[in-house]
């Protein structure tokens, strides 16, 4: 069994706009997940710096950042980042460039934590319905062209807000969606833009989003969770 989530942390900044990376922290040892995949955990200009400081999530979480940047202050690459636990055992990483008119990419890792190897696919997709649905195009042919087959998810900020159409049916595909729910704006959820999806090697046990006092406070989104098991 292994539990995933996906949060578009929006730089840390909250619905009171300040920017409290302690505050998602909190939300992040709410969900307890031992795979998180962050969205906009870098700010956006100049250095790119990480909005989560190193020390903040060495000394105060029990997860480990993946290193798959290219700026040695960021944590991601353009605002995507990976979150293991300590423990974990990072066997490789890669990044992936996405067609945009603006920085777009996703990050992807093979990461054994505890015997079984997953693969971890997170991404920050375009505004644009015709971008988005190149940019899945890349990354499933990206996945797909890796000769190491794994078990994977891949999750993120997808902007997709049709239910079923646009770059959802072209991941369809290849990946089945877990049903979390609706994750935007978090003062009145009505969209699932934010998704998690797996091969079908995996099977959802659980899954949701997560709704508390901190979380309905510390980003404009709110993090979804997946508990997920080999068949």
């Amino acid at each position: 069994m292994i539990k995933v989530a996906s949060y578009n942390i929006h730089k840390g900044i909250g619905l009171d706009r300040r920017r409290d990376p302690r505050r998602i922290l909190d939300v992040l040892c709410e969900i307890d997940a031992d795979i998180i995949a962050l969205q906009e955990a870098d700010r956006r200009f100049g250095p790119r710096l990480c909005v989560i400081d190193p020390h903040l999530l060495a000394e105060h979480s029990p997860w480990k950042a993946i290193a798959v940047g290219d700026r040695p202050a960021s944590m991601g690459w353009h605002g995507n980042a990976l979150l293991v636990r300590k423990e974990a055992r990072v066997i490789a990483t890669n990044v992936i460039h996405l067609p945009a008119l603006e920085p777009r990419g996703a990050v992807s890792a093979d990461i054994d934590s505890g015997g079984a190897v997953v693969r971890v696919v997170g991404m920050h997709l375009d505004l644009s319905g015709l971008r988005r649905r190149r940019q899945a195009h890349s990354i499933v042919t990206h996945v797909q062209a890796d000769g190491a087959r794994h078990p994977t998810v891949m999750m993120g900020d997808l902007n997709e807000w049709s239910a079923h159409a646009g770059c959802l049916r072209d991941f369809a595909h290849h990946f089945r969606f877990a049903a979390t729910g609706p994750s935007f704006h978090v003062r009145r959820p009505v969209a699932a833009l934010d998704r998690i999806m797996h091969t079908p090697d995996l099977r959802v046990v659980d899954c949701g989003v997560h709704s508390s006092a901190i979380s309905r406070r510390a980003s404009d989104h709110l993090p979804i969770w997946a508990e997920l098991e080999s068949h």
